[in-house]
């Protein structure tokens, strides 16, 4: 077994564990719909809670995010995932998937606020981020995915596409999507979401992951490594 960062990355289907990851995720998706279209009003009543959405407009540009990370996360698990899922990260993941999907919700649908914030040019900004950071993420996995199927790649580093700009561009992208989600909810604390994303980025997951592929690769990566930014291009 290759683990590096609590992650096995030995190369393995399991397909039984994306399968129910993914349904999983569907049931949170289901249930944002349903919180949308007047669940949470029904849920309210079931509890005598006063509890409503003060900015359904809001709510609504908030699940179509939810929507899209959803699409986004089968493409990650049934074409671009080679690695071996284990059934604590199925569950680990869920659990942290309905934390955020659904807060970032009930917080940005205006649920512990009196009133709705306008929309404005800061969430013109803020969509951008959130689209511009899923390219980042897919469009660089999948450039490596379809580099890898040629022959003369086995054994080989990817060192080109949006990874040339950054050695861990996938998680560049995270972190830029999930900036431009927080500030759709209009509430700047959430932004805690994708500092918190950021740090363990660079401190918990990256360094490992380096030393893996240096192991992996030797001299090509320590190449790469030298004239590329780890994570936020020309920046680190």
């Amino acid at each position: 077994m290759s683990e590096k960062g609590g992650v096995d990355r030995t190369h393995a289907s399991s397909t039984p564990q994306k399968t129910l990851f993914w349904g999983l995720h569907f049931v949170i998706i289901l249930l944002c719909v349903w919180l949308v279209m007047g669940g949470l009003e029904s849920m309210s009543s079931w509890f005598g809670l006063a509890v409503d959405w003060t900015d359904p407009t809001r709510a609504c540009i908030l699940l179509v995010c939810a929507a899209v990370y959803f699409v986004r996360h089968g493409l990650t698990l049934f074409y671009l995932l080679a690695r071996r899922v284990e059934w604590g990260e199925v569950f680990g993941l869920t659990a942290f998937f309905a934390m955020f999907e659904l807060g970032l919700l009930l917080v940005g649908g205006g649920v512990f606020r009196d009133s709705a914030i306008a929309l404005s040019w800061l969430d013109i900004f803020a969509l951008g981020l959130y689209f511009s950071g899923s390219y980042l993420n897919s469009a660089s996995e999948v450039q490596r995915k379809l580099w890898k199927k040629k022959p003369s790649s086995k054994g080989h580093c990817f060192t080109g596409g949006l990874f040339k700009y950054s050695m861990h561009m996938n998680y560049f992208g995270d972190v830029v999507l999930f900036t431009g989600w927080a500030l759709l909810t209009a509430t700047f604390w959430t932004l805690g979401l994708p500092l918190l994303m950021l740090l363990m980025f660079m401190f918990i997951h990256i360094p490992p992951l380096d030393e893996y592929l240096a192991e992996r690769y030797g001299e090509e990566f320590g190449v790469y490594r030298a004239k590329t930014k780890r994570l936020i291009p020309l920046v680190w």
